[in-house]
């Protein structure tokens, strides 16, 4: 079992900066990619930002120049730094690892895993 482990969340003012942590632990083989989704009270889970295991970014165009994220393959650990933030960026960040393969017995088996979820507010 591959477990999430989210960290960084909290309440900073418009104009601040967070920087969220998501560690994943388990008997993993390999991972495809990572990423930080969120959802706002009201308004559907949206994509801010994926990293692959070889480094290829994407990121939601509300948040292009202000957030970046990386990671680290040695430590299955992917980070997002949020910059200037903006009260639109509240929202419950989830991290979620993409065709994370498992070593199982003698066998491979690959599925998707999310973290809880850690609250994103910023006060304007």
């Amino acid at each position: 079992q591959v477990q999430l482990v989210e960290s960084g969340g909290g309440l900073v003012q418009a104009g601040g900066s967070l920087r969220l942590s998501c560690a994943a632990s388990g008997s993993i083989f390999s991972i495809n990619a990572m990423g930080w989704y969120r959802q706002a009270p009201g308004k559907q889970r949206e994509l801010v930002a994926g990293i692959t295991s070889g480094g290829t970014t994407n990121y939601a165009d509300s948040v292009k120049g202000r957030f970046t994220i990386s990671g680290d393959n040695a430590k299955n650990t992917v980070y997002l730094q949020m910059n200037s933030l903006k009260p639109e960026d509240t929202a419950v960040y989830r991290c979620n690892a993409d065709r994370v393969v498992t070593v199982t017995g003698t066998q491979l088996v690959e599925n998707d895993y999310w973290g809880r979820g850690t609250q994103v507010t910023v006060s304007s």
